[in-house]
């Protein structure tokens, strides 16, 4: 399963993160990085061309996913497993408190 969501920043498309087979990657958009009013996600994801690679979900990108009450509503609605990471945060930030939102992304989306 590769699922994809499109990240913003102050509503300005920034990068993609996606659920690989072996984890998780986060990349910027070329063109959001050649802004000179880009702004980094987070402290941990600084503006860089490179990927971002990790087996587990990114600390600053789970820490988005709503918690007790409010996950336990989401995970009803939605009938997600709670530790089904990737699909909470694609059904749950897509209007989040402050800068950074996601977005899912269709299949096929380049």
């Amino acid at each position: 399963m590769n699922r994809k969501g499109k990240v913003l920043v102050h509503n300005i498309p920034a990068g993609i993160m996606s659920e690989e087979e072996d984890g998780y990657q986060f990349k910027y958009f070329t063109e959001y990085i050649g802004n000179r009013n880009a702004q980094s996600v987070s402290l941990s994801l600084p503006l860089q061309a490179e990927p971002f690679i990790n087996k587990t979900m990114f600390p600053f990108f789970d820490g988005l996913i709503p918690e007790g009450w409010l996950l336990d509503i989401a995970q009803k609605t939605w009938k997600l497993n709670p530790r089904d990471r990737m699909g909470l945060l694609l059904a749950c930030c897509r209007d989040c408190i402050g800068a950074v939102s996601v977005i899912p992304m269709e299949e096929g989306y380049k």
